[in-house]
């Protein structure tokens, strides 16, 4: 019966394509267009779909592009449906007292635990602060439903705080979450009965964790079941920095290797091969579902359960990308599924235009054109390219696929059925590791590009697209790829000079960019007080605020060095991402304060940094913009705190600058023994806005018309101090704000500054 089933699904569904009469590859470029014109609107993509139906209209008819037109009607109906409810979603209150936890996305950090749960049909994600060791060894080790009676608080997520940054919110929209709920207590635990797979996966993946040796255990969860966990972070972090981390999460190679593997055994039990497919899809499909309901596993699933039922070519991409839109309608939305399918797209539209002697130079070829057709989606993404991942692709996409995911397989099977496990096999993967580490010490940063424009980005793929289609004549290939070289470097050296206040949180981070990044000085690092932990379990991983927010900000702007770093004081939230950023971003020169040398601990972290000290003198200069940033205090050496922070002050396009670090009343009145003439248009506000800081006397001797502080969302010190907000009001000046506009940006436009903010 089932295999009835499937034979006619594929022939209607091939009717239904010769019905229609247009190419699904048109049906499914056009959606595409018309989704991100719903989803992520831009006039760009309505003139570009404007054009594209132009061009249809000329190559294909008015009947064709009537037809294509109803069913992009049709289509875009849905997503805006979709993003009503959506909007609908998001502006409903909401009210939890009970919750299900979906226990194969709890992940227990210290004594921190976050997981998604559902309630009366919606999802949440939820974060709780373990209140003792036996609490945290219960949500590490538990695999049975239970139901939460909670008093908690639920808010919406934070949204984005940086240009180019990570925007939270919209990210749990793309899952279908419209709030957060941070549990104040657990009043009750109730197990419960389900027949969620979910469930399944979770005892499979603590199956692994408990049977097998680190760090076999992590690839075997990762690799199998969608995940890697904690363990992983070290060597995902090295991974990404190869650029191979999507050998595990995009490429969906699990998939093939299962269908490939149950067809090769069934047909040599004897099955006839149409049995052999029927008993195949299903087997696929819940698989993608025990390895987490991934993009890549979902779509891999798909295609091998559309080809054998024959469709194949780009008619099985197409037809995947509108089941996947039905699916997951968001899933374009997301970084993953993005690249994903966009892998896949390549691969299908150029494998038949590489015709090579043999498969080695087949294969060679194909990852070259797949790694620079990426390339833009991955600037966007990552904002950065590893050119030693063309070197490292082949080999460990065999080494993966072959060798590998067997023997986890083997593994996995023999060990589950029998109780053996084959331990034996960790020593293999601790070379691997070893060998991978081996390879990225030696192996250059990866190139630093930046976030192209949505223009830019569109042009790109459209330059691609020609490439790849006109690649056998020599001098359009060469005219293209000229042409494609330099919009990144279009995109890695910006035309505009900036100056932008980083939202690191409550702390202070400068960048000063010149055009073309001629010169680059940052001012600060940021960072965050920790605050110690009384018991070993509690203690989690250590996490640094540049991390997400600076170092993307820096990269997403084509910064790959940044010529000084200016360290006003050793405050641990103007200095603690020091080790953090050098680390990622080389750094020509570390401008220090003579009173900043007493403090040890922070003497420390500079040796460790191994980067050329400068010990700050008043009157020195740093070239940048049309003029220089001058340092103006403290003349005599002082403690390293907040009255010895370093000043700068500088004339850019005759707008005057000060900056202040954490300068105090005191500090301020002797910069004005100093400089008694001193005027500013724009003042960096010290010490965050508070009332120890920006004295009455002082902002009416310098008489700024802009004033910037620096400080976090709801911080604990109250940041800034109303005191200090009169001050700037009765004196007329306009106050910018990290805390609730975002980052603040001057970008230079003519001959003056225009100020943006992210809010």
């Amino acid at each position: 019966m089932f295999q009835d089933l499937v034979r006619s699904l594929s022939i209607n569904l091939r009717r239904v394509l010769q019905w229609i009469d247009i190419p699904t590859i048109a049906i499914s470029y056009s959606c595409v267009l018309v989704y991100f014109t719903v989803f992520r609107f831009s006039w760009i993509l309505v003139i570009f779909l404007g054009l594209s139906l132009l061009s249809f209209i000329y190559q294909n008819g008015i009947w064709r592009t009537f037809k294509l037109c109803l069913i992009l009607f049709v289509f875009s109906s849905i997503c805006l449906g979709i993003r009503y409810q959506e909007e609908k979603a998001f502006a409903t209150d909401h009210s939890v007292s009970k919750m299900i936890p979906l226990l194969d996305t709890i992940q227990v950090d210290g004594d921190q635990v976050r997981f998604r749960a559902k309630h009366s049909g919606r999802l949440y994600q939820v974060f709780y602060r373990l209140p003792t060791k036996e609490m945290q060894t219960y949500f590490q080790t538990i695999a049975t439903p239970i139901e939460l009676e909670i008093s908690a608080t639920i808010e919406k997520a934070g949204s984005k705080r940086n240009f180019n940054g990570f925007n939270y919110r919209q990210y749990l929209k793309t899952q279908n979450i419209y709030r957060i709920i941070t549990i104040d207590k657990i009043t009750a635990i109730t197990k419960i009965n389900s027949w969620d797979i979910r469930y399944l996966r979770r005892k499979l993946i603590l199956f692994c964790e408990k049977q097998f040796p680190h760090p076999l255990s992590s690839y075997m969860t990762g690799l199998l079941f969608g995940q890697f966990g904690q363990s992983f972070d070290e060597m995902e972090t090295i991974y990404t920095s190869l650029g191979i981390m999507h050998f595990f999460t995009l490429s969906g190679m699990q998939v093939s290797f299962l269908y490939n593997s149950l067809r090769h055994i069934l047909l040599r039990c004897g099955l006839q091969r149409h049995i052999v497919t029927v008993l195949l899809i299903p087997i696929i499909l819940i698989y993608g579902a025990l390895a987490g309901g991934a993009i890549s596993v979902v779509r891999a699933s798909i295609q091998k359960g559309l080809s054998a039922c024959g469709i194949t070519s780009l008619n099985n991409f197409s037809v995947t990308l509108l089941l996947l839109f039905i699916w997951q309608p968001k899933f374009l939305l997301t970084t993953g599924g993005a690249l994903s399918t966009f892998f896949v797209f390549v691969v299908s539209i150029v494998g038949y235009k590489i015709k090579q002697e043999t498969k080695i130079k087949n294969k060679v070829m194909m990852t070259i054109l797949l790694s620079t057709a990426s390339l833009p989606l991955l600037m966007h993404a990552f904002y950065s390219f590893q050119p030693v991942a063309l070197l490292l692709t082949l080999p460990l996409s065999f080494l993966f696929a072959s060798l590998m995911l067997p023997c986890l397989s083997i593994s996995f099977f023999v060990s589950i059925s029998t109780g053996i496990s084959l331990n034996q096999l960790n020593i293999c993967f601790i070379w691997l590791e070893t060998a991978i580490q081996s390879i990225e010490k030696l192996t250059p940063r990866p190139m630093v590009i930046g976030k192209p424009s949505t223009a830019m980005l569109i042009i790109m793929f459209i330059t691609i697209g020609v490439l790849i289609d006109r690649w056998s004549n020599q001098k359009i290939r060469f005219a293209l790829m000229m042409g494609f070289i330099g919009m990144c470097l279009l995109t890695k050296y910006p035309i505009k000079e900036t100056i932008t206040v980083v939202d690191i949180g409550q702390g202070d981070s400068i960048f000063l960019q010149d055009r073309f990044n001629q010169h680059t000085i940052l001012i600060d690092t940021g960072g965050k007080i920790e605050f110690m932990k009384e018991k070993k379990w509690q203690k989690g991983t250590k996490k640094h605020n540049a991390e997400s927010n600076l170092i993307p900000y820096l990269k997403s702007i084509g910064v790959g060095k940044i010529d000084t770093l200016v360290v006003t004081h050793t405050d641990a939230d103007h200095i603690g991402d020091l080790l953090t950023v050098l680390a990622n971003i080389p750094v020509q020169k570390i401008v220090v304060s003579q009173g900043s040398l007493t403090n040890k601990k922070f003497v420390a972290v500079l040796k460790q940094t191994k980067t050329t000290i400068q010990v700050a003198e008043v009157g020195q200069q740093f070239p940048i913009f049309d003029s220089y940033l001058e340092i103006l205090y403290p003349k005599l050496p002082g403690d390293g705190k907040n009255n010895d922070s370093l000043v700068l002050y500088g004339v850019f396009y005759q707008t005057k600058f000060l900056f202040t670090g954490d300068l105090e009343s005191e500090g301020e009145a002797t910069l004005l023994n100093s400089y008694p003439l001193l005027s500013v248009d724009v003042l960096k506000a010290g010490h965050h806005g508070s009332k120890t800081s920006s004295a009455k006397t002082f902002i009416k001797t310098i008489k700024p018309k802009i004033a910037l502080i620096s400080c976090g969302l709801n911080n604990r010190y109250r940041h800034p101090n109303q005191e200090t907000l009169d001050t700037f009001q009765s004196n007329q000046i306009a106050v910018y704000r990290t805390d609730r506009q975002g980052a603040i940006k001057f970008q230079k436009n003519g001959k003056s500054w225009h100020i943006k903010t992210v809010k």
